[in-house]
């Protein structure tokens, strides 16, 4: 049980615990049930930031969950033009995160950073279909280790971290030329948002809209099964 509770807090939150806790302090000495109120927010704050750890199942085709959340929707969509992928659609599986989730996000992937890019926009509710274009967006390419193709479409998957309504700032810890592990942490959004995975061609999700999934953990697609029923198509 406190194993469950007392998970460590990832260092982007302490500063924001910390300014919870000034707060409340000062809310005892103005109004004592407004600094109770205070005590709940930051236990609050500190349970947002939390970083628990995971097991990432092994399996070099396995594409895992990077973030925590509900699947919330499923279709075929090109992935953001600043990665340069081409303009060919993708199966693109949507995971939304609410307050409560964990907002550390993981490595869906072993392999290395192709490109990073990042894009200001809006602060619409990440749970909408145009949250994809108009929020604010760090984009990922990742080239798949292990995966041998002349077509970068069997090869790049792209991960993109969008801010949401109450998102203000994407962290992405990764650098063009990394190499990443399936359920590395490489970042974190604050406060509410979505992660959308643009997997490669021929490859099918194999988790469901309404499905919970959980970064470093769930297994949204096995680029293995993609590859045989792409041949088979063939």
């Amino acid at each position: 049980m406190l194993e469950t509770v007392l998970v460590p807090i990832h260092r982007a939150g302490w500063p924001f615990v910390a300014l919870f806790a000034a707060i409340t302090i000062v809310l005892f000495f103005v109004f004592e049930p407004l600094g109770w109120a205070g005590v709940i927010l930051t236990l609050w704050c500190a349970y947002f930031f939390r970083d628990p750890d995971r097991m990432t199942p092994e399996g070099e085709s396995l594409v895992i969950s990077p973030a925590d959340g509900v699947v919330q929707m499923i279709d075929r969509a090109p992935p953001p033009p600043e990665l340069e992928m081409g303009d060919d659609p993708r199966t693109r599986v949507c995971i939304f995160m609410n307050v409560f989730n964990v907002h550390v996000n993981r490595a869906p992937v072993t392999g290395t950073v192709r490109k990073l890019a990042y894009r200001p926009g809006k602060f619409l509710d990440a749970s909408l279909d145009k949250a994809s274009e108009e929020n604010e967006r760090q984009s990922v390419r990742l080239k798949i280790a292990g995966v041998k193709s002349r077509s970068m479409k069997k090869t790049d998957i792209a991960v993109i971290q969008i801010a949401g309504l109450v998102a203000r700032r994407i962290i992405c810890e990764l650098k063009e030329g990394d190499g990443v592990s399936a359920g590395d942490r490489f970042g974190l959004i604050r406060f509410g948002s979505r992660v959308d995975v643009y997997l490669p061609d021929g490859v099918a999700p194999l988790v469901a809209v309404g499905q919970t999934s959980i970064a470093g953990e769930t297994v949204i697609a096995d680029l293995a099964v993609g590859e045989a029923r792409f041949a088979a198509r063939r």
